[in-house]
């Protein structure tokens, strides 16, 4: 009995050392900053995952301590207000080459978290300085997740694993696969703990808005950076 090939991926194919695949693991790296920063900092929100969000919600309604109704709605609505703007924007621009309208949302994303960052130097994380943090940062990432969702390059979404993890077991040689891109696959899980684990340590130390720097700048950065 032979075995099945692994599903084919629909996206363009580009090897990890593409200029658009190096952008990408460092926006997965901005990515488990963010998370850190929304859900240990800003009441337990998180502002790049919304599956999270969707289950925080229920942990809130069901009355679990510690849980925000308003701030997961706000994140929520603020990423979808982001996504559809960058929707908006790849509409306008679908004749424009693929570089600028990246470095187009790259920009709007440092921006976005500069701009956090600046609120959180000005007011501690807490009442309405707090759901205008999470609006920004949500509204960032929509724009970014947005974007790169119409590059359908494969396990590189820069902020959900789950898709991620279930190939690499899936397809891995043990389960029967071929294993592709399972490099890319480990680089996305180990990026987004690289950039996870330094933005926890931030917040526990009260620097939530140096965390939000270090964010602005890794995204800049990648604007910087990005050629193709």
């Amino acid at each position: 009995m032979t075995t099945p090939p692994s599903p084919q991926p629909s996206g363009p194919q580009i090897h990890d050392r593409h200029p658009l695949a190096l952008a990408l693991f460092a926006l997965t790296l901005v990515s488990g900053l963010i998370d850190a920063i929304s859900y240990l900092g800003l009441g337990h929100v998180f502002t790049a995952n919304m599956t999270g969000n969707v289950v925080v919600i229920a942990f809130a309604l069901a009355g679990a301590p510690g849980f925000s109704v308003a701030g997961s709605l706000t994140s929520l609505a603020a990423f979808l207000l982001g996504a559809g703007v960058a929707g908006r924007i790849a509409t306008r621009q679908s004749g424009t080459r693929r570089p600028a309208r990246l470095r187009a949302a790259f920009v709007l994303e440092a921006v976005l978290h500069a701009a956090a960052a600046a609120v959180l130097f000005v007011h501690s994380p807490e009442g309405p300085a707090q759901y205008v943090v999470i609006a920004l940062l949500a509204l960032a990432m929509g724009i970014r997740n947005a974007t790169v969702r119409g590059l359908g390059i494969p396990d590189l979404t820069t902020t959900v694993l789950t898709l991620t993890l279930t190939g690499l077991a899936a397809d891995s040689r043990p389960a029967g696969g071929t294993a592709p891109r399972q490099r890319r696959k480990l680089l996305s899980v180990v990026t987004m703990l690289a950039g996870a684990a330094p933005g926890a340590l931030l917040v526990l130390h009260g620097q939530i808005a140096w965390a939000l720097v270090a964010s602005a700048v890794l995204a800049g950065l990648t604007v910087l950076l990005y050629r193709e």
